[in-house]
């Protein structure tokens, strides 16, 4: 290698980081030291993985990160960074996970590539010292998914693909059950709740009539019904019962897969860091939040819950940081980046 290759590759960012969601892709250049390079948002990537789909909204996110780093366009075949960290909502099953890293290291964009589900950089978000990692993840944004890693590796998983493989909640879901509740009150159906009248209200409707026929006909776009969280947590938070009901349902969700994860890889009893991520929990309810704390003292008290600081994104990073051996300041540093607050994506 000539020394001006040398100094090319001392220069390129340590990590390009890509948290790819349902609703939104982050992504993020960081270098070898944890210094926080460039930060950028796209759309989320494909329900269901499709390679050339998902390439084309990873490719724009980094892409952005490289431009706004200063490292000039970037293409099939040219280098952004040593390692790529991709942890990636849909990438739910190991063959997925695959196929997404191959298809990933055909582009050039890094020296190596490691894709994961998304539910791992909530882990390691919420994680902070010196490896190994491990402890269990419940992710609740637009879905809900768990992961649970032993100190000795092994990991439980769920197949989280929908209702059909077990899963409750998160924003889609919640939002769902809101409309479900909200409509069967304004029609007689189930008992009366202020979800009647706050629903409409939010998405500029006058009855939950005009609602329904807005989302059939397409006046009212279905990615509306995530925001329908807020709308339960006010309703819960005054006192509805049909909304403290749901938000008790999520809160038992969360626990249950955890705590059925934590027994999966013989963890039960043991002080566990329980990290809980994603948007609806991020949010830090407070009827949300007392419920899942309430539970988890009951059944696993030597469990230690945290909700991240930081976002996935950063957990994406850190994966990264770990993989070419950075040093733990490097790690600090990004966090500390992050809980300032990144450049706005």
């Amino acid at each position: 290698m000539s020394s001006h290759a040398g100094r090319a590759d001392a220069a390129l960012p340590g990590v390009l980081a890509i948290d790819g969601g349902n609703s939104k892709t982050d992504a993020a250049l960081v270098a070898a030291d944890g210094t926080l390079l460039a930060s950028v948002r796209g759309p989320g990537v494909p329900g269901m993985l499709v390679p050339a789909e998902t390439i084309a909204v990873l490719g724009s996110v980094a892409r952005d990160a490289a431009a706004q780093a200063g490292l000039g366009p970037a293409g099939p075949g040219r280098r952004i960074a040593r390692h790529l960290s991709a942890c990636v909502a849909n990438a739910d099953l190991p063959e997925e996970e695959q196929q997404l890293d191959e298809a990933l290291r055909a582009q050039g964009w890094s020296d190596t590539t490691h894709v994961a589900n998304d539910t791992f950089a909530v882990l390691r978000a919420g994680l902070d010292g010196p490896g190994p990692h491990w402890g269990v993840a419940v992710t609740c944004g637009a879905g809900i998914n768990c992961v649970a890693v032993a100190p000795d590796g092994r990991t439980a998983r769920y197949l989280a693909l929908g209702d059909f493989t077990g899963d409750w909640g998160g924003g889609y879901g919640l939002g769902r059950q809101v409309l479900w509740w909200a409509i069967r009150a304004e029609d007689g159906r189930g008992p009366q709740t202020s979800l009647r009248e706050a629903v409409p209200a939010h998405l500029g409707a006058s009855s939950m009539h005009d609602v329904a026929v807005g989302l059939h006909t397409g006046k009212i776009g279905w990615d509306a019904v995530p925001g329908l969280v807020p709308v339960l947590f006010g309703a819960a938070g005054e006192g509805d019962q049909v909304a403290v009901d749901l938000v008790r349902r999520q809160a038992g969700e969360v626990c249950v897969m955890a705590l059925a994860a934590m027994r999966r890889l013989g963890l039960a009893g043991q002080p566990v860091p329980v990290v809980l991520g994603g948007g609806v929990l991020t949010a830090r309810d407070p009827l949300l939040t007392r419920e899942i704390t309430r539970r988890f003292a009951d059944e696993a008290p030597l469990a230690t819950l945290r909700i991240t600081d930081i976002p996935p994104v950063a957990g994406a990073a850190l994966l990264g940081l770990d993989h070419i051996g950075a040093p733990p300041g490097a790690q600090a540093r990004l966090r500390d980046a992050y809980r300032r607050g990144p450049p706005s994506p």
